[in-house]
Parts: structure tokens; C-alpha cells; sequence
């Protein structure tokens, strides 16, 4: 099982520990990009209108100074480094060892900066998001696509793609091929806010359910231990399937 999660706004960091080292990151093929995109980042946000270019409230001034410390900032895991609703839900600190074993298998973080990690990846909090057209890279989601092309299939491998990202993160990959026949997105109606709670909550459930299902009615049947869901075929070839997903 491959589950994809959008990262979050808010990042914790720490100020001690060892920098941050692509070599010790998930799939080194994107260790070029990532270069290229945090030397960017960092030019840009030493900038006056660094905040108009990433597309945030000059009041984030503390959080844009972040990019300009990428290289020397103490580097914590990735878990430790995304907080906010979906992560609060996801809880993935107080997880069992078996369930933390999975999350550590199956989940992988979409990232504007980094491309693509896993829950252990030891990175640094930096403010950047999918859909900035970044100085001398251009558009983000663009920039990946190619590159995420060449992981995350090979990631999936034969399992089902559960996919809990935002639109916004979403367009840096969509599975293709073969692939969108084991791909459903996590829809929740309602609120931004609850989606992101609930996308958290299913993520933490498949983890700690343990169940490895390769088609999407089976993934659908484990969910609906837990959760009110309605599952919807695509739409048209290559596109997903949806799962409505509700907390009871």
C-alpha cells in the first residue's frame, strides 16, 4: 500500500542536532532537484518581497527566515517536523511498533521542497508550498512531476494508492497506466478543517489495521470498519476512485 499525504503548513523544529543531509532522505534520485529547489528557495527568501513570491502574509516573516537556514538547521524526522489537524490525527508518535512499522512502509509525504519522504526522513522546517512558481525553478508542481514519475510508482509496487492529498499537492503526480485501477483519493465532505482531520484518521486506521489490500473495494471494506464510507467507481479511464469517508 502506498499512502500519499499533503505535508503541513505548520512545522515544528528543533534547536539542536545534526543538519540537514539529502543522502540520509528516501529516494535519492530526487537529491538534484531538491538541491536546485532548496538554493532557490533560499535566494528567494532572502529577498524584500519574499513573501509576495511565495505567496504568504508578510507576517510569516519568522517562518520564511526558516529557508534561509535550510543547510545548517537541526534536522528531526519528518513525523516530527509536520504538525497541524491531519497530523494530530494521524498521532503517528503514539502508534504501536507493528503500526509504526507500516507507516514507516506505506506512507509518503508529498513535499514542495523535498519531493517526496517517508515519516523517518530526517528533515528541516521550511515554509514553501506546491503552488508557487518559484525564481529559477518556476512552477513546483511542475518542477516534480517528471521526477515523482520515476519513485512513486515503483513505491506502490502492487499494493492499492490511498490518497489523502490536497489538489494543491495532488498535481504533482497522478498515477497513470495500470496504476489508476488501485488509486482512490480520500474525499470528506464537509469542512476543510474535518477533511484534513478525518484524511489523518483513515491514514492511522489502515496503519494500525494492518490489512495490505490490493484492490480498492477491499481497502474500501477495511475503512468502513471504522468510518461511514461511500465508494464511487471513476469517473472515466484514468481517473480515480473516490471514497466519501465521514467519522462516525
Amino acid at each position: 500500500m502506498l499512502i500519499l499525504l499533503p505535508p503541513s503548513e505548520s512545522k515544528s523544529g528543533r534547536t539542536r542536532g545534526r543538519p540537514l543531509d539529502l543522502e540520509h532522505l528516501s529516494f535519492p534520485e530526487l537529491n538534484e532537484t531538491r538541491h536546485h529547489v532548496a538554493q532557490a528557495l533560499a535566494k528567494t527568501s532572502a529577498h524584500e518581497d519574499a513573501a509576495a513570491a511565495l505567496g504568504v502574509s508578510p507576517s510569516l516573516s519568522g517562518e520564511i527566515a526558516r529557508n534561509l537556514v535550510l543547510e545548517r538547521a537541526p534536522a528531526l524526522p519528518a513525523a516530527r517536523v509536520y504538525s497541524g489537524v491531519l497530523y494530530d490525527a494521524l498521532d503517528y508518535a503514539s502508534l504501536d511498533t507493528s503500526a509504526r512499522r507500516r507507516a514507516n512502509r506505506w506512507i509518503v509525504v508529498v513535499s514542495a521542497l523535498f519531493g517526496a519522504v517517508r515519516p523517518t526522513d530526517p528533515i528541516v522546517p521550511y515554509r514553501l508550498s506546491m503552488a508557487v512558481n518559484l525564481p529559477g525553478i518556476g512552477p513546483l508542481a511542475s518542477a516534480w512531476k517528471p521526477e515523482l514519475r520515476t519513485v512513486l510508482p515503483q513505491t506502490a509496487r502492487g499494493g492499492v494508492i490511498v490518497d489523502c492529498r490536497s489538489s494543491t499537492y495532488a498535481a504533482a503526480w497522478a498515477p497513470e497506466g495500470a496504476l489508476t485501477e488501485r488509486w482512490v483519493q480520500i474525499r470528506v465532505p464537509g469542512a476543510t478543517h474535518m477533511a484534513k482531520h478525518t484524511r489523518g484518521l483513515v491514514a492511522r486506521h489502515l496503519c494500525e489495521m494492518g490489512e495490505d489490500p490490493r484492490s480498492v473495494p477491499a481497502v474500501a471494506e477495511v475503512v468502513a470498519a471504522s468510518f461511514d464510507v461511500s465508494l464511487h467507481e471513476p469517473a472515466r479511464t484514468g481517473q480515480p476512485w473516490v471514497l466519501d469517508v465521514s467519522a462516525r
